[in-house]
């Protein structure tokens, strides 16, 4: 196990991962999946087989599920059934205990040095299922705006390099570095701070060079009891054999494991709230 780095800059911009960190639609998505594979005598969906699913574009996650699951219907006829219960289920996701008020802390944080602290979207969903999970939600995800949006489908990732290839956040702080005040320095990337619930979602951080946040669902956690370490220093397999010399050593001070992200500890990462943003109440939702 490596030494804990202790000489890590503040962090200057915080990238969100979306489904399961942000939103309650991890579960969302096992209530579909579930549903779908009852109607065939399937199921319930393992803990084993959805954490590999997790954080992984459509096309992937289906694969493992296929695979898995040997289904008597065609991936596009499952993906057909699902949509039909995405489109009822998704209007009714909820953001996760912590998220409104850490997002409206971010809006005012300033690193320790005095810098703006900028924050990004980086999901695996696209476009039409985006829409589906957060057009109700529209005050809380305007933080994120549109040109710092890095959805699934966006034709800047390379097919085939959704997570756990880095891609997707490597792409989330060009959109910053790209759109930056007059002054302000490029963000590095060790100044970047990835907040994820999957393994797939920490490989993809991890490999971009990149600090990182686990804060898994309970189950997930339970999943991989034991195994904390491998999963921070994104030494778990579910990387991409190309990015194999980015993989992290373990306790090296890259990665922290949260239980949820109420009450985040700013200075532990060199981020300082506002007062007027720390003390006020969360933002509303439409």
């Amino acid at each position: 196990m490596a030494v804990p780095k202790t000489d890590l800059p503040p962090v200057r911009a915080c990238l969100f991962d979306m489904d399961g960190l942000l939103l309650d639609t991890e579960d969302k998505y096992t209530l579909i999946t579930n549903a779908v594979l009852a109607r065939y005598d399937h199921g319930p969906l393992p803990w084993s087989i959805k954490a590999q699913m997790q954080g992984r574009p459509g096309p992937s996650a289906s694969k493992i599920l296929h695979e898995w699951a040997q289904l008597p219907i065609t991936p596009e006829q499952y993906a057909a059934e699902c949509a039909v219960l995405q489109k009822q289920y998704f209007p009714q996701s909820l953001p996760l205990p912590g998220v409104e008020k850490l997002l409206a802390d971010l809006e005012g944080a300033k690193t320790i040095t005095g810098e703006k602290v900028h924050i990004a979207l980086a999901t695996s969903s696209h476009e039409v299922n985006f829409k589906l999970k957060t057009g109700h939600l529209k005050n809380l995800f305007e933080v994120f705006t549109n040109d710092r949006r890095v959805l699934g489908d966006d034709v800047r990732i390379p097919k085939g390099r959704g997570k756990p290839a880095p891609d997707i956040y490597l792409l989330a702080l060009k959109t910053i570095n790209e759109s930056l005040a007059e002054g302000e320095k490029e963000i590095k990337l060790e100044e970047c701070l990835v907040f994820e619930d999957s393994v797939p979602g920490i490989e993809a951080g991890r490999r971009a060079g990149m600090r990182c946040v686990w804060v898994p669902h309970p189950g997930l956690g339970e999943e991989y009891k034991g195994r904390e370490a491998a999963v921070l220093a994104a030494r778990t397999g579910e990387g991409c054999a190309e990015d194999i010399d980015q993989l992290g050593a373990e306790g090296n001070g890259w990665a922290d494991h949260l239980q949820s992200l109420e009450a985040f500890p700013y200075e532990k990462f060199g981020m300082v709230v506002e007062a007027k943003h720390h003390s006020c109440m969360a933002r509303g939702i439409q």
